[in-house]
């Protein structure tokens, strides 16, 4: 399977990487191994494998280092975590992941930690405390309904897995929107780069298809490259195996659909990008800053697939209380 994977997906956007790079490298582990998150040695080896750091460097590549680190920090909480809820006996326990997302919703409006907290509420509280210093009440209520939706769409797919079910391809991509994270990412893009995109601009229907287009742009270029590990482990999760099951495809024209699906979307995006009207100068400039925030996702996402060893493995990275 692994040699049916290309990476000759279309993107016209110009790689880039924060000059922070090499420094964030260094500082990767740092917060991980003060939370605990990680079970064991060889989780250690392949969370330093995932490169997660190269991701956020190409995400983000114009961020300030503290804004670089905490996104940084966000982003390895959300992977591992990710492959928690794809990967251990968590994956079919839709109400015990549904009571965990409650406790984590519950720390991130300002609860306090109780004896019954796991390591990862204690890590939460921690990067509520460091993201609140540098952005404002408002953006973050605005990032904690993102996670709100990626937390959802993971009881979703918990939901299927222990009913057996494979969703249809309608359904897939409707709730494949919200188990890919991307709003959330995107929303870390206004934190590292300083936006300050306001509700009316938000709210602009164009605005909204925009941000649809790239989560879709990033969600089939993830289900590509991570369909190996993910059919390895008999996850359906994915749209190359949900049009090979309902269209009887066979894996590599499925690979094939879902690329030409993925090429059009780039293209959606860039002809929406030319029809946007001015709403002013002064938004003008953010949002097109924001844009450029969602080319830099796109572009690094792929750059990042190159170079980490994330998915050339069906082994996840343990969380020690969910050994």
């Amino acid at each position: 399977m692994s040699n049916l994977i290309s990476t000759s997906l279309y993107c016209p956007f110009t790689s880039q990487i924060n000059r922070y790079a090499g420094v964030l490298e260094g500082y990767a582990l740092e917060w991980v191994l003060r939370f605990k998150l990680l079970a064991n040695e060889s989780s250690y080896q392949r969370f330093c494998k995932s490169r997660f750091f190269l991701l956020v460097a190409s995400a983000y590549p114009h961020s300030n280092l503290e804004e670089l680190k905490i996104a940084n920090d966000w982003l390895s909480w959300v992977f591992i975590w990710d492959d928690q809820c794809d990967l251990s006996e968590l994956k079919k326990q839709p109400e015990v992941l549904k009571t965990l997302h409650k406790r984590f919703i519950e720390i991130l409006n300002g609860a306090e930690l109780n004896s019954q907290d796991i390591l990862f509420s204690h890590a939460l509280t921690d990067l509520r405390q460091r993201t609140l210093e540098r952005g404002s009440i408002k953006w973050f209520r605005y990032f904690i309904s993102c996670l709100e939706d990626y937390f959802q769409g993971c009881v979703w797919e918990a939901t299927n897995r222990a009913n057996g079910i494979v969703p249809d391809v309608e359904s897939y991509i409707r709730l494949r929107r919200s188990s890919v994270g991307v709003y959330a990412v995107l929303a870390l893009t206004e934190f590292c780069h300083q936006l300050i995109i306001p509700n009316i601009l938000k709210e602009q229907s164009i605005v909204k298809k925009l941000e649809l287009i790239t989560t879709d742009i990033i969600a089939w270029s993830n289900d590509i490259f991570s369909a190996s590990r993910e059919i390895a482990s008999g996850d359906v999760h994915n749209l190359v195996f949900v049009l090979h099951n309902q269209e009887q495809f066979s894996l590599e024209k499925a690979i094939e659909r879902v690329t030409e699906i993925h090429d059009q979307e780039v293209r959606s995006l860039i002809d929406l990008e030319a029809s946007l009207p001015s709403f002013g100068e002064e938004l003008d400039t953010e949002l097109a800053k924001y844009i450029s925030g969602m080319h830099n996702w796109i572009r690094g996402n792929l750059d990042w697939y190159a170079r980490s060893y994330r998915y050339q493995s069906s082994e996840r990275l343990e969380l020690t209380e969910f050994k």
